[in-house]
């Protein structure tokens, strides 16, 4: 779906949220992100048994889930636009995650729109003061960004740091421009 962020997609597993991918330049490159974090899933959880199986059938926005993408889909081109959202009442697929992990994303979550963190006081928030390198690799692989407002985190320099989201830093300040957030002097 086109936002004013870019093509977006919804990756769900049944009524979780698995990955919504945004700022691509076509309907296409939306698609294959989606198709690449599915296929990522597949593999990473084939070898954990069938408890934590990631299913194929996710990657299709079809019966039960089409309703909810579409909504999903809404809510974050509104977002696009400016309209804020904290999204904490969307339900994230997890499974692949640590308990570690999911302090962290939970931890993100909470940050308010308009507002930043460093990597460190994320850590500290999730519980683990000393593991603000670590934030920053749970950041890297947040396949939800908006949702998990990854681009709200800076690092203690008063750089941006880095934005794993379609096109990188360049998004990242967009949308901390769009936010009215403080941003790094430096």
């Amino acid at each position: 779906a086109s936002s004013a962020l870019g093509y977006q997609g919804v990756l769900m597993q049944g009524p979780q949220l698995v990955a919504c991918p945004f700022g691509h330049a076509s309907e296409l490159a939306a698609r294959e992100a989606l198709q690449q974090v599915g296929k990522r899933l597949l593999n990473a959880t084939a070898n954990r048994g069938a408890k934590r199986n990631f299913q194929q059938e996710a990657w299709e926005t079809v019966g039960e889930n089409k309703d909810s993408c579409g909504k999903l889909l809404e809510r974050l081109a509104r977002v696009a636009e400016g309209e804020q959202d904290d999204f904490r009442d969307v339900p994230l697929w997890l499974a692949d995650r640590t308990l570690f992990q999911r302090r962290v994303l939970a931890a993100c979550q909470a940050i308010p729109w308009g507002e930043t963190r460093t990597y460190g006081e994320l850590a500290r928030l999730a519980g683990s003061p000393r593991a603000a390198r670590a934030v920053g690799q749970v950041m890297a692989t947040n396949r939800v960004p908006l949702v998990v407002p990854c681009h709200r985190v800076v690092a203690a320099s008063g750089k941006l740091g880095g934005f794993s989201a379609s096109q990188g830093i360049a998004m990242k300040r967009r949308l901390l421009e769009m936010e009215g957030a403080r941003l790094p002097t430096i």
